[in-house]
């Protein structure tokens, strides 16, 4: 099976803007928001998100890393901010890859535990094999793959790529 680019550096740091100005647009009301990511590669893509935003909007950006044991998902999921801080807040849930949906589900399961003004998701790449109906509210691009191609998204110094392999 060979391996290809699927998003360069360039084509990353365009869809990171894109979403920035998406998510601004949702949320242009809001004084503050929480951008929450799913440890590791998610975190890293709401870092990038977050930071884009705060670039073109005066909206406060709390930042939340989203902790998760992704072979048992059943267990305890934790959040770098407690759950005072985003509650009544607008999230943004972030991921790199959607690959069946569940990280993404349980990771909105443990957010809704809370009163919330606004909730909506964001990935990187979506590629549309979703075993639970969890919908993206924000995407860099969608793959028609098939369930044995592999999606992965390297966050490098200067060189950002997703390939698929």
């Amino acid at each position: 099976m060979t391996t290809s680019i699927i998003l360069n550096h360039s084509e990353i740091d365009h869809k990171i803007k894109r979403i920035a100005y998406q998510i601004y647009e949702t949320f242009v009301e809001e004084e503050s928001i929480v951008i929450a990511g799913i440890a590791t590669n998610g975190y890293i893509f709401a870092e990038k998100i977050a930071a884009a935003l705060q670039s073109i909007s005066t909206i406060e950006v709390l930042l939340c890393e989203v902790t998760m044991n992704k072979q048992n998902l059943n267990s305890e999921i934790k959040t770098s901010i407690s759950k005072e801080i985003y509650q009544n807040k607008g999230i943004v849930l972030v991921d790199d890859v959607l690959n069946s949906g569940s990280t993404l589900m349980y990771g909105v399961k443990h957010f809704l535990e809370v009163p919330l003004k606004k909730f909506k998701t964001a990935v990187l790449v979506d590629r549309n094999h979703k075993k639970y109906p969890i919908k993206v509210d924000f995407k860099g691009i969608s793959l028609s793959t098939t369930s044995l191609e592999h999606v992965s998204v390297v966050f490098e110094e200067n060189n950002n790529y997703a390939i698929l392999d």
